[in-house]
């Protein structure tokens, strides 16, 4: 009980001195709350009593900083004055000592002006502007002389020899002589060239026209004359510089320009030459120096596209001019067969250049010169395929009086059928013309051609044929000529063409001229062998029978068997004598028609010499009547168709 009471009392004391503490800190507030307002109110008097003095250090602040602002926009024109001292004297000593510095100082200047021209204070005061603009042109024709004076002492022709180098192996002539190109002309060397080079066709090395550390330096000045406005005056130098070199190229390799009347006043031989080289001046321009010449104008104009294809197009159009000039004028001549396949390779170099004239003279500015090549191909297909068409006409209505004696290959034969070989070797190309042209297979096409052309030389031999007074010697006549032209099918591509029922077709008909040959050769004589006619009315001593002569010549007359030996040995040596002249110049076909002749001659000689020989033999003279054994006219057969002169047969 004693204890509880203790407890709250002591509770109760602490209750009253905790009340008594919270009463001081309330007076102990309210005293901090009236000084702290008196506190404020004396702050707001001294702000008030501070706010000019505020006012006057912002402002001299402000003015400092302006003052800094000044200070360093000077510095800035007085840089750029500097500058400018500095671009003017690098200008004044020229850009032959140091282009790089000199082209930095133009850049500089131009900076200058620049900045010059955006400050209104110096646009018109001191002539600042103008007088950097007036330095800024000053230099700017300095580099353009620059320009002119190194592209053209580093632009010079290149001489044919260094453009032989840069060919494949196959087509280097064996001397550096621009004329020796002449051994390539011709349809069969530069057809079989063009196909010998598609192996190493990737060997065309353009040849280095300016050397590779001044096509940089060239670009620079180029570009600065660009960007100074100069493009027409760049485009002038670099034309005149460029092009007259381009030609002088050209002109040492040998190429002329030639118009149609100069072309047809110029031999054939004169003319084929002149036509197998520019074939190779064709690809070597294109290949060669127009491929060199786009790679220097695409090096010094990079960036600027437009301009690198003008001034590729102006330094170009005289030299491809005076090529294709030549094309043109071949193409609008006067048409021959012969002049097909200089026409087709022709054509076929144009093709194959084709792609690459398109990728080297692109864009507008070069859009006449590919239309120039274009135009020339298709003008030499069209001139091909007219004289295509010719020649099957001209080979049927051809009227040479070239005389062909002796029965053997007419000129005309041997002619058109190398001239058939020939168009085998341009099948691809007749292929281009047909679809062209005519449309179709090129196979059937070129087959249906060929046929024609066989058909029109049959119909002109025909006609040849008949000239020969002796009829043995017109079969003898269409035998050869026909016998070689299928030999000549059978041993080329045109067997598989023609096919083989028309080979054997023609066959049949060499074997028909050869048995009317036999006959009208040799008919007459054989009657002479024959028993009819030599029965006689009278007996006695002048007819075989009663005196122990052979049954088989019994009745017959002596002096008529002497008569048929007698005009036998004359057929005989007339037909050895004028055959021995003819020729027939295939040995396998010669041996077979003496073969022939002989299987029908000599049994029958034999069978009559046998018969009737005892009835001559028992008389004067046999040896007159008797001339000859069977082994000596098997012997004097083999003299036949040697086309031996008149002195070698006679005995």
């Amino acid at each position: 009980m004693g204890i509880a009471m203790v407890g709250t009392d002591l509770l109760s004391e602490k209750a009253a001195i905790m009340r008594e503490s919270l009463q001081k800190s309330q007076t102990i507030t309210d005293n901090v709350v009236t000084i702290l307002g008196s506190f404020d109110h004396r702050l707001s008097t001294l702000e008030a009593a501070m706010r000019p003095t505020q006012i006057r250090t912002h402002s001299i602040r402000q003015a400092h900083e302006n003052i800094d602002k000044t200070l360093k926009a000077a510095e800035i024109i007085l840089s750029h004055f500097d500058q400018y001292r500095q671009a003017e004297n690098k200008i004044l000593k020229g850009p032959h000592e140091d282009l790089e510095n000199y082209l930095e100082a133009i850049a500089k200047l131009r900076s200058n002006i620049q900045f010059f021209g955006t400050k209104n204070s110096f646009r018109n005061s001191d002539g600042v502007v103008s007088h950097a603009s007036s330095l800024l042109t000053k230099a700017i024709s300095k580099l353009q002389d620059e320009f002119n004076q190194l592209l053209s002492s580093y632009s010079k022709p290149v001489e044919p020899e260094r453009l032989f180098d840069c060919l494949p192996n196959s087509m280097r002539p064996s001397s550096g002589s621009p004329g020796h190109e002449g051994e390539h002309n011709g349809k069969s060397n530069h057809h079989a060239d063009s196909h010998n080079n598609n192996a190493d066709a990737v060997v065309y090395t353009p040849p280095v026209l300016i050397p590779p550390r001044i096509l940089p330096l060239l670009h620079d000045l180029a570009q600065q004359m660009i960007e100074a406005g100069h493009r027409s005056q760049l485009l002038k130098i670099y034309r005149e510089a460029r092009s007259n070199v381009l030609e002088e190229s050209l002109q040492k390799l040998g190429v002329e320009k030639l118009n149609k009347d100069d072309v047809q006043k110029l031999q054939w031989e004169i003319l084929e030459a002149k036509i197998g080289n520019w074939i190779h001046f064709m690809r070597i321009a294109v290949k060669l120096l127009f491929a060199g010449e786009r790679k220097v104008c695409d090096q010094i104009f990079e960036g600027f596209d437009s301009l690198a294809e003008q001034c590729f197009a102006e330094v170009t159009t005289n030299s491809v001019s005076m090529l294709l000039s030549f094309g043109d004028a071949i193409a609008k001549s006067k048409r021959s067969p012969e002049k097909l396949f200089v026409l087709l390779d022709m054509y076929e170099i144009m093709q194959e250049l084709h792609s690459e004239i398109d990728t080297l003279f692109k864009g507008k500015a070069c859009s006449e010169i590919r239309d120039a090549a274009t135009a020339l191909t298709k003008r030499l297909a069209q001139t091909a395929q007219e004289t295509f068409g010719d020649f099957e006409e001209a080979v049927e209505k051809d009227a040479t009086k070239t005389a062909v004696t002796d029965g053997t290959v007419h000129p005309l034969t041997s002619y058109v059928i190398n001239y058939v070989k020939f168009l085998f070797d341009y099948r691809s190309t007749l292929k281009q013309l047909f679809q062209e042209f005519e449309g179709g297979n090129d196979s059937s096409q070129l087959a249906t051609v060929t046929m024609r052309i066989m058909q029109a030389l049959q119909i002109n031999l025909d006609g040849k044929s008949k000239q020969y007074k002796d009829p043995a010697l017109t079969h003898l006549f269409l035998m050869n000529n026909i016998h070689y032209i299928v030999r000549s099918v059978r041993r080329s591509e045109a067997k598989d063409l023609l096919g083989d029922d028309w080979v054997q077709r023609h066959r049949r008909i060499v074997q028909q001229h050869a048995n009317q040959y036999k006959r009208n050769a040799w008919a007459k004589i054989l009657q002479c062998m024959s028993i009819q006619g030599l029965a006689s009315s009278g007996g006695g001593s002048n007819t075989a029978g009663g005196d122990g002569g052979t049954g088989g010549s019994s009745g017959a007359s002596r002096a008529l068997v002497k008569d048929r030996f007698k005009t036998f040995n004359i057929m005989f040596e007339e037909l050895h004598q004028k055959q021995s002249q003819w020729t027939v110049p295939d040995s396998e076909l010669r041996e077979s028609l003496r073969l022939a002749v002989a299987e029908v001659l000599l049994p029958a000689y034999r069978s009559f010499v046998k018969r009737f020989g005892p009835l001559v033999e028992s008389g004067k003279t046999p040896q007159k009547y008797i001339k000859y054994t069977a082994e000596d006219l098997d012997r004097m057969l083999g003299e036949f168709f040697e086309g031996k002169n008149m002195s070698e047969t006679k005995r």
